[in-house]
């Protein structure tokens, strides 16, 4: 391989570790006070996102929230099939196989600090939802 051949696949390699903005779906797909599940490509490879919308029910601006689809403790692809409710003034999931709750602006776990989801940069474009994955 020559230098340049091997200098262009280590930019493309570093091209697909960058983050995008993906649309994943459009506001009609959503169901208010409730989640959706969607695939998402990431730097570190396809991930199933639980995408839970809550209109009117702001937190510091936001309606729209992205987190893990995978419950840790379950392990099953399940968050998006939880219950949405507020525990101590927060927006929360909670799982609908064991019912820890996980916060939605940030995946963290209120019955054990030590888990959290990972969370996503989610907005609306027009009509369109967009995931920065």
């Amino acid at each position: 391989m020559t230098a340049t051949a091997l200098k262009n696949e280590m930019d493309t390699m570093a091209l697909q570790k960058t983050k995008t903005w993906q649309k994943v779906c459009t506001k009609a797909d959503l169901v208010a006070f409730s989640g959706i599940a969607a695939w998402l490509e990431t730097a570190d490879g396809p991930a199933q996102v639980a995408i839970f919308y809550l209109p009117g029910v702001q937190e510091q601006g936001d309606e729209l929230y992205a987190l893990d689809h995978h419950d840790p403790f379950s392990n099953a692809n399940v968050i998006a099939r939880g219950i949405v409710g507020d525990l101590k003034g927060a927006a929360v999931v909670a799982s609908p196989i064991y019912k820890q709750h996980f916060r939605l602006k940030d995946g963290q776990c209120l019955e054990d600090e030590s888990v959290k989801l990972r969370t996503w940069k989610i907005v609306f474009k027009g009509d369109e939802v967009w995931v920065e994955g």
